[in-house]
């Protein structure tokens, strides 16, 4: 099976229609069709979340998709949550609790909480711990990052809360 394959996708709100061959990694196309460079590849073997996108709001492993399996697919990557030069409220978050260093897992957990807020659970720092369990960082040890999420989703909370009393 060595014929490419047609893919269309929705990839942060645009249109993406593309020959691919069967095998070629939903990561790869992102960052190489795509060109998309946000989402990172770390191990390639699901283990590490560098490369977590939402696919049909579902935080996934991208490297463990095949790019074959996105058609028809919406996928948002870390490219759609800032607006030009104004972060996201999630990315504010993470840049106030200084749950950045390096930032090579960032994307990684950027996706996987916007896949939690879209949830619209309140969740404990122990809750929040094995939700984020699927990415890995070496740099912070994640107590910063565990801040930022649970400031993000009280936050995001209180907003729809809000909007709800009016």
């Amino acid at each position: 099976m060595t014929d490419d394959v047609d893919v269309t996708v929705t990839v942060n709100g645009e249109t993406v229609t593309a020959r691919v061959p069967p095998r070629l990694h939903a990561a790869d196309f992102l960052r190489h069709r795509v060109g998309l460079t946000g989402t990172h590849v770390g191990c390639e073997q699901g283990v590490c979340g560098m490369c977590t996108v939402l696919v049909d709001g579902d935080a996934v492993k991208s490297c463990l998709l095949f790019a074959a399996q996105l058609d028809g697919c919406t996928v948002r990557t870390v490219e759609s949550l800032a607006t030009g030069d104004r972060l996201h409220p999630l990315q504010q978050a993470f840049k106030d609790a200084h749950a950045l260093q390096c930032g090579f897992c960032t994307p990684g957990f950027l996706m996987t909480v916007t896949a939690l807020t879209d949830r619209g659970e309140r969740l404990s720092e122990p809750e929040i711990r094995e939700e984020i369990a699927g990415v890995l960082c070496r740099c912070t040890g994640y107590d910063p990052i565990v801040k930022a999420i649970a400031r993000h989703l009280d936050a995001t909370a209180a907003d729809d809360a809000a909007r709800a009393a009016r």
